[in-house]
């Protein structure tokens, strides 16, 4: 069983997440009478050699020190070497790592190939790879350089998420829970009803929870497709998380994103904005995901890294606040006030 939902207008129709049995159907998504060429990693090429061997491929390194303008410089050179010019159309197979590389050189090179994502990590299917943002990092900052283009379709299949790693399926797992506490409780409710075993052991469980988390990211990018406005809300608990991630190569992404977020619904409630029960709800969920939900990293060197978050804007930034569970607000705070957010934190 499948289910298909558009997210944004890309280039010529709305970009297709499909949810369900997809993998062995690749061929049915991608244009005919056009090159393709896969980007992938060799592990995800060694899981699925045998569809990604009908098509010309190339391999990037594996994790986040991979996702680089060298890397894309890269994969310039092999797509001039494959021979691929404007009609050739690419394809991300792999995690989040993968698809932000594939989309930001599809975006770029010859001025734009029309693209689509394989995403085999529950990472790469609820956030990575929706919503049309590609990008790479600079410096040790997450994403600095990017695009803003949708791909054709994501091919979210559960079936591939059984070979993913216990770790990387709860980093996962936080990207789903921040959807709920952006825009749906029922999804938040979700993960205080069920434990991380059932998740794991029940696919339509999960399939459910991929399905809503998507809708939340898709209803917000069809409203702000290039984040001028509404789409900040996405980043709630990002700002800690980049940070986190300047600051240290201990923790996954989601796993950031959980500590980050709790930090937030923290601030949150000291603010007024959330009660101190919403507050802790938040943090049990984290725990019984199995993700962590503090860092032994100093608090001023956080708050001086976030400060060259990419979003800031002169000498503030915009920080996503809940307003209890299924809600949130964006509130810029200047350099000063953040400052001061030091004080409410400890």
């Amino acid at each position: 069983m499948k289910q298909v939902i558009e997210v944004g207008r890309g280039a010529d129709a709305p970009s297709r997440v499909v949810i369900g049995d997809a993998i062995n159907s690749l061929e049915n998504y991608l244009p005919s009478g056009r090159k393709v060429v896969i980007v992938t990693d060799p592990n995800v090429h060694r899981l699925y050699k045998e569809i990604i061997n009908r098509y010309d491929y190339c391999l990037i390194g594996l994790g986040e020190p991979n996702k680089t303008l060298g890397t894309a410089g890269k994969l310039y050179g092999e797509l001039l070497a494959r021979g691929a010019d404007r009609s050739t159309f690419l394809v991300g197979f792999g995690g989040g790592i993968v698809t932000d590389v594939t989309g930001f050189v599809a975006s770029t090179y010859m001025r734009g190939l029309r693209f689509g994502f394989v995403a085999t990590t529950l990472l790469a299917q609820v956030d990575a790879s929706v919503g049309g943002k590609n990008g790479v990092n600079y410096e040790g900052y997450k994403n600095m350089v990017g695009t803003f283009n949708q791909p054709d379709f994501v091919l979210c299949d559960p079936a591939m998420l059984d070979t993913l790693p216990e770790r990387e399926f709860r980093a996962g797992l936080a990207e789903i829970v921040k959807a709920g506490l952006i825009a749906d409780r029922e999804l938040f409710g979700l993960f205080e009803s069920h434990s991380l075993e059932e998740f794991r052991r029940d696919r339509a469980l999960l399939g459910e929870a991929v399905m809503r988390a998507v809708k939340v990211k898709a209803h917000i990018v069809e409203r702000d497709e290039r984040e001028s406005d509404e789409r900040r809300k996405l980043n709630l608990g990002h700002t800690f998380a980049h940070a986190i991630e300047k600051c240290s190569r201990d923790f996954l992404h989601g796993e950031a994103v959980a500590i980050g977020t709790v930090m937030i619904a923290r601030l949150s409630e000291r603010l007024g904005t959330v009660t101190a029960e919403e507050a802790a709800r938040v943090r049990s969920v984290f725990e019984g995901m199995g993700l962590p939900v503090a860092t032994g990293i100093e608090l001023p060197r956080l708050i001086a890294a976030l400060k060259h978050d990419k979003k800031k804007e002169a000498r503030s930034v915009a920080f996503v606040l809940m307003r209890g569970i299924g809600d949130c607000e964006i509130r810029p705070m200047t350099f000063d006030e953040i400052d001061r957010t030091a004080d409410l934190l400890k």
